[in-house]
């Protein structure tokens, strides 16, 4: 990749990042160093994606063209109804615009799709006006099948974007998942031209998001790389990001498996 290419892939991943912590002790001061993070010299981010008990601190801290996101039933995405809507109801009442929701995957591996689709259909129903991301956790379901029928089961609740991961898993993002989930998006009449996708955990380098904005460009075509449509859950990245925009060499891929 040239140094034009490069550059380019950097300023679509810093207008579709989401600058995230999601650490279990975060606090107020955390989200505020996020948030002043989040509008840098080369841009401002998409959005700032927290814990639903910092959403409205988040949201107060940002300006408007900045979304809010928080997640819920995370991170390990149990098929509990009752957490899920309370976790939402949550990020609802704090201004937010972001639900980013954990699949409740282990009954996707045991073929127990009601259960799952439970949990997401509850929650689309008490978050009608947000953008709704399900997060599939596709390093924890592996086979090109049940990430391929975890997608389309999102799809079926009334997902807006597919993520790949909660960042907390050993294996994260892959591009043979994102290719998995950018071909369920394409494949439903319903989906195709709504619906995102956001690859999320070990992505580090602008490299890395070029893989993933390039997959998406093949599949979906050059108008899914919106901010709309195409999301990156990362932080790391956002150092190299502004290493490339400033005309410094870009730093080599890091492991998989964290923001």
């Amino acid at each position: 990749m040239n140094t034009e290419q490069l550059q380019q892939a950097a300023r679509i991943a810093l207008a579709s990042l989401d600058l995230t912590t999601l650490n279990n002790h975060d606090t107020e001061a955390d989200v505020e160093r996020l948030c002043r993070r989040a509008q840098g010299a080369f841009g401002q981010v998409a959005a700032v994606c927290v814990w639903p008990r910092l959403a409205g601190y988040a949201r107060n801290r940002l300006p408007d063209s900045i979304r809010v996101a928080a997640v819920a039933n995370f991170p390990d995405g149990y098929a509990d109804v009752e957490r899920a809507v309370r976790d939402t109801r949550e990020i609802v009442a704090a201004g937010a615009q972001e639900v980013d929701l954990v699949l409740p995957w282990q009954h996707v591996l045991r073929g127990d799709d009601a259960a799952a689709l439970k949990v997401m259909q509850a929650t689309r129903e008490a978050c009608p006006d947000l953008t709704l991301k399900v997060i599939l956790e596709t390093g924890m379901l592996l086979q090109h099948e049940a990430i391929a029928r975890a997608s389309r089961l999102a799809l079926k609740a009334g997902a807006d974007f597919l993520k790949t991961s909660t960042g907390k898993t050993t294996i994260s993002a892959t591009p043979e998942a994102a290719r998995l989930m950018l071909e369920a998006i394409r494949q439903d009449p319903a989906a195709e031209g709504r619906v995102g996708f956001k690859p999320s955990g070990g992505i580090r380098t602008v490299s890395d998001a070029a893989t993933y904005i390039e997959l998406t460009r093949s599949l979906l075509g050059e108008a899914a790389l919106s901010a709309e449509r195409f999301r990156i859950g990362a932080s790391s990245v956002l150092d190299d990001i502004e290493r490339v925009l400033s005309g410094e060499a870009s730093h080599s891929s890091a492991a998989p498996g964290v923001y």
